[in-house]
């Protein structure tokens, strides 16, 4: 190839970079480079003059970074020697080779493979932020391979709080290894292993009596590694969780779950109300401007509920297991259930709300004139008020009946008026029942907890037909942080002979929207037969 030939090729490298917006790859770099030395090895043979008389020009610019476009000279034919300068096309040949060996340091001292930024045209900058990039993700903790495991401690302790619970009576899915085999153990035996295995300088520790062993158990009471009151607490942990899981309530039915992160009461927030139907536009007309409205909603505050309760030195004489297993449990249970209670003393007491008037009456157009049984006129009445309600702007909105909430004894009743295909009319005539649609979409909940709030069995007791949820606020339990399971804490109480625990919950129990359930008096609730 003539010097004129090889200065074309290294124009066409630089063009087909510049016309694809990009820089030149390696292998096109390598080309260029290759030709530029052929063309310092022609010139230094004094091939100077290689077609014509016409003098050799010096090579094209070889970088196409924003400072290398910059530099280029005009194409060819808009000068001679194909538009190159000199002085431009050397400097640009320079920068290229600046870039290579500035991206080959900067990928060697951080540990990264150059060539993939050589070869796609990356700039500088491109390849220092590619590093930073690379040593933010390095920053993680370094990969030891080293593992925490369990102590043979720890599996003593979690062996012998599934031992406490089995013993009992408690079920346990997957009890740690070696807890049947601690079952037979005492409370007392139990103390005597773990002040063993706590370091204990006492000799003959069983010969010991109670009162001894308790007093010494007394004493690792502040010590955070000791055994024994650390078992407590993993027994009872799980005991009052699992008390909790198995309460039955039936509250979670038909009200919304909420949280609050504070106990100040929350007021700062609106619905946001219709906007304005659309008007016809008439030819040339103008558009009428509408102004939405919004409504504050409802306050939400929470409150903190607890009690406490305590291993007493004569409960540890005793061996009496249940007060570390059933007690807790039945405190974890006493947390929903007060939960329940209070929900159901909402619906029950019809106190004023938010607005100023009680929760069900005339002017929220949800209570039924006159209480009646379980019948299908009762039902129509009640899922057309439902239906019918209005939001705060006055504007119709749809709410779908959801849950029917009943005293104990009346969810036979229901049972017969929703899952039987036909009824008897008043002719003695069988005909559809238009509630037997409603089988699956509408839950029937009984709870007795209305029995007892309106003075039990005999008495009259009201019911209540409640909207979806997705449709219609009614009532929402929120808690601190959305947890519901309730908190537990050994406390430090010198002077007092026990262990000592306390167990306490936060949670706000608000009517947010009266719109969301219909109340029917109701009858008398008895037993079919008397009871002796």
């Amino acid at each position: 190839m003539t010097i004129e030939q090889m200065i074309a090729r290294q124009q066409e490298l630089l063009n087909a970079a510049r016309s694809a917006g990009r820089n030149m790859t390696r292998e096109e770099a390598a080309e260029f480079d290759s030709l530029q030395r052929s063309i310092d090895a022609a010139r230094a043979a004094g091939a100077g003059i290689a077609h014509g008389g016409q003098s050799s020009t010096p090579a094209a610019p070889a970088n196409n970074t924003p400072e290398g476009q910059r530099q280029q000279t005009p194409a060819a034919g808009e000068g001679g020697n194909g538009g190159q300068d000199p002085q431009n096309a050397q400097r640009a040949i320079e920068a290229e080779r600046q870039r290579i060996r500035s991206i080959e340091d900067l990928c060697t001292e951080f540990g990264l493979e150059a060539r993939s930024y050589i070869d796609n045209g990356s700039t500088e900058e491109q390849v220092r932020a590619a590093v930073l990039e690379h040593l933010r993700s390095q920053h993680s903790p370094v990969a030891t391979g080293i593992q925490v495991t369990d102590t043979q401690e720890d599996k003593f302790r979690r062996a012998a709080a599934d031992s406490l619970l089995m013993r009992s009576g408690m079920t346990l899915e997957r009890p740690e290894d070696g807890a049947r085999s601690l079952m037979g153990m005492s409370i007392r035996d139990l103390a005597i292993e773990c002040l063993q295995r706590d370091g204990s300088s006492e000799s003959n520790l069983n010969r010991r009596s109670s009162d001894e062993l308790y007093t010494m158990m007394a004493r690792g009471f502040y010590n955070p590694e000791a055994s024994f009151p650390a078992i407590l607490d993993q027994t009872i942990e799980k005991a009052y969780k699992e008390g909790y899981r198995k309460v039955a309530v039936t509250f979670d039915k038909f009200t919304k779950k909420g949280s609050l992160k504070d106990f100040k009461k929350h007021d700062n927030y609106y619905v946001a109300g219709p906007v304005g139907e659309f008007y016809e536009v008439p030819e040339n007309g103008e558009l009428k401007h509408d102004i939405f409205k919004d409504d504050k909603l409802p306050q939400r505050q929470l409150k903190t509920y607890g009690r406490q309760f305590t291993l007493s030195r004569k409960a540890f004489i005793d061996d009496d297991i249940g007060l570390v297993t059933s007690l807790p449990a039945r405190y974890a249970a006493a947390a929903r259930k007060t939960i329940n209670k209070q929900v159901y003393q909402i619906l029950i007491n019809n106190s004023n709300i938010y607005d100023g008037a009680a929760l069900f009456g005339k002017e929220h157009k949800n209570l039924l004139a006159s209480g009646t049984g379980v019948t299908q006129e009762a039902m129509q009445t009640m899922i057309m008020a439902l239906a019918n309600q209005k939001d705060q702007f006055g504007e119709s909105i749809i709410i779908n009946p959801a849950t029917i909430v009943v005293p104990s004894g009346m969810k036979f009743d229901m049972y017969t008026l929703f899952f039987s295909p036909t009824i008897n009319t008043s002719d003695n005539t069988q005909a559809v029942n238009p509630l037997y649609q409603y089988r699956d979409s509408i839950e029937v909940v009984e709870d007795p907890t209305i029995n007892a709030l309106c003075g039990g069995l005999g008495n009259v007791m009201p019911w209540f037909l409640i909207g979806d949820p997705g449709d219609t606020d009614f009532i929402e339990v929120d808690y601190l942080n959305g947890q519901e399971i309730p908190n537990i804490r050994r406390m430090e109480a010198p002077g007092q002979l026990g262990f000592i625990w306390d167990i306490y919950l936060d949670w706000g129990i608000s009517v947010m929207d009266y719109r969301g359930a219909v109340k029917n008096p109701g009858i008398k609730v008895d037993t079919k037969l008397k009871l002796v």
